[in-house]
């Protein structure tokens, strides 16, 4: 479908939501008097909706009303970070029609939740997100909700419609599950934009995607698939899934588990040079134990199975930590020597770098979970190679690593990305402001700050 085509159903879509009448949706008794029309909300195709008027919609609010789940963002910023807060109005949570019941969340034990804030002080904006990793709706709530929320943006985000561990068991087909990701993000920013509308009485002037991690894939998918939906997107270490069985997290990571334990046992070269050779930035080395020992195994088990569920057999997600040589071991797992099946499957999920609005990229050189030489240089290049790249801007943010949690482990060699995906979303900002905005500087790799406020501070010019 062309993106005219595209433009043109989405937008009969919008139309007639907008036209529908709104529903109750709480009593009118229980609306509060601040938070005006809130009996009126109604998010356009939910099965399940609750809303609530609140004193301050940020993290430092809604931890203490209940009103988010703080497990969901650990990690993904450094302890030093500082937010905005005292941001009243609306929070809407619930879930569109779904099948799968992995999100326990409210005691719904129903996937497909999400979450709507509406500030009382709107400034004509969205901004809609999916969860990074397999976490849920609330995963974005202190990365990006608290942030836009003090700018005056409304809020979305989705929990993809399956998470947790085992997100590989939704759908028929192996794939299915991430593909569902896609269309779920396409529901809640349709879903959004309309609740918008309605709430304050005018469509929104700007609408944002941003994401991290699986997040960022979203984005890339969205401006790719549903440019006409967004005005701009910001992608923080986006996961990229070639089309053209070029290298992915199903390649670098089972080269990890073979190499890293002789690595680390004996410092043996080969073993090292494979581990640089599989995508692995030099000068991380010291960050691949936590990753081996917190994240590698299980990320490999979880996504080969999604992708490749034949290949252990009647196993679900393989072996933790098994040696090479284990029957069925995802440590042996190479990509490259599976059936055209397998591919196919990557590719019906991949990304083909052609976005249709502006997108920022931040990715830091030390990653260690999406190296920056598979997901970010490799995407970078993909989106010059559509002839996209006046849309994209791409940072590489030196001694930045996946996680914030590792710039507090280690403070001495590294810095956070929060601080530069933040700065980020202001360059986008400026460069979609009406009557023709302000181009960002030109990708670069942007060295490490070493002094000054550096979990809350980045300079990408």
């Amino acid at each position: 479908m062309s993106i005219l085509r595209r433009s043109s159903v989405f937008s009969a879509a919008v139309v007639t939501l907008l036209a529908a009448p709104p529903a109750a949706a709480v009593p009118a008794a229980q609306a509060d008097t601040r938070c005006h029309r809130m009996d009126r909300i109604e998010v356009s195709g939910a099965q399940k909706q609750v809303a609530a008027c609140l004193d301050d919609l940020t993290t430092t609010g809604t931890v203490t009303s209940g009103h988010t789940d703080p497990a969901q963002w650990t990690g993904l910023h450094a302890a030093a970070t500082r937010n905005p807060s005292g941001i009243p109005g609306i929070q809407v949570d619930g879930y569109f029609p779904d099948s799968s019941t992995f999100n326990t969340t409210h005691g719904w034990n129903h996937d497909s939740q999400f979450v709507i804030r509406l500030p009382e002080n709107w400034n004509g904006g969205l901004v809609v997100s999916g969860a990074p990793g397999t976490r849920r709706q609330y995963a974005n709530d202190f990365t990006i909700s608290d942030w836009v929320l003090a700018k005056g943006y409304a809020f979305a985000s989705t929990d993809k419609g399956n998470n947790g561990n085992e997100f590989f068991k939704d759908g028929r087909r192996p794939g299915d599950a991430i593909r569902e990701w896609y269309r779920r993000m396409t529901q809640l920013t349709v879903a959004a934009k309309v609740t918008v509308a309605r709430h304050y009485g005018k469509a929104p002037r700007r609408t944002y995607a941003a994401g991290i991690s699986n997040g960022g894939q979203l984005v890339r998918w969205a401006l790719e698939n549903h440019p006409e939906l967004y005005d701009g997107g910001i992608d923080n270490e986006g996961t990229y899934w070639p089309r053209d069985n070029g290298p992915n997290a199903l390649t670098y990571l089972p080269t990890a588990l073979r190499n890293y334990p002789e690595y680390k046992e004996t410092g043996d070269p080969r073993a090292h040079a494979r581990m640089i050779e599989a995508g692995f930035a030099p000068g991380s080395e010291f960050l691949w134990d936590f990753n081996y020992t917190v994240i590698w195994d299980n990320t490999q088990r979880i996504y080969r199975e999604e992708i490749d569920p034949t290949y252990d057999g009647d196993l679900q997600a393989g072996i933790p930590y098994c040696e090479s040589g284990t029957p069925n071991c995802d440590t042996d797992y190479r990509y490259h020597e599976r059936p055209r099946s397998v591919h196919r499957t990557v590719r019906k999920q991949g990304h083909t770098g052609r976005i249709g609005k502006p997108m920022i990229t931040v990715h830091g050189t030390l990653d260690s979970l999406l190296p920056i030489k598979v997901h970010g240089d490799a995407y970078a290049a993909r989106i010059r190679e559509q002839g996209r790249g006046e849309l994209h801007r791409y940072y590489r943010i030196e001694g930045a690593s996946h996680l914030d949690l590792e710039y507090d482990m280690f403070s001495d060699r590294m810095r956070p990305l929060l601080p530069c995906m933040r700065t980020a979303f202001d360059a986008l900002e400026r460069w979609t402001a009406p009557h023709g905005g302000q181009a960002p500087p030109p990708s670069a790799t942007i060295p490490r700050q070493t002094s000054g406020d550096v979990a809350n501070t980045c300079s990408i010019g």
